[in-house]
């Protein structure tokens, strides 16, 4: 069973950094692709950013240029960087990922991470 657990929220002050990670266990070859999703209390889920294997990302509007995605396949772990946080990047930070195994290409969920910028 493939499973991805998510690290590295917590509080933060504006202006600051977080890293947070997603970590695939399970028999797997490679991840295909990742994104990064998040949700803010009373606002609708929104994709903040996406790559593929090779590395083609895409970033919504609100993160370009503050938030890079990256996926390591040798250590089976996609992160993401986000630098100079806002308030209005506080939500649950969730990460999705087709995950290629010997058998299938499987679409899997983290658990979420808080992430609250606030001073």
């Amino acid at each position: 069973q493939v499973q991805l657990v998510e690290s590295g929220g917590g509080l933060v002050q504006p202006g600051g950094s977080l890293r947070l990670s997603c970590a695939a266990s399970g028999s797997i070859l490679s991840i295909n692709f990742m994104a990064w999703v998040r949700q803010a209390p009373g606002k609708q889920r929104e994709l903040v950013a996406s790559s593929t294997g090779s590395g083609i990302t895409y970033y919504g509007d609100s993160v370009k240029g503050r938030f890079t995605i990256a996926i390591d396949n040798a250590n089976q772990t996609g992160y993401l960087r986000m630098d100079n946080l806002n308030v209005e990047d506080t939500a649950v930070y969730y990460c999705n990922a087709n995950i290629q195994t010997d058998r299938s290409a499987q679409n899997v969920w983290g658990q979420g991470t808080q992430v609250t910028v606030s001073s």
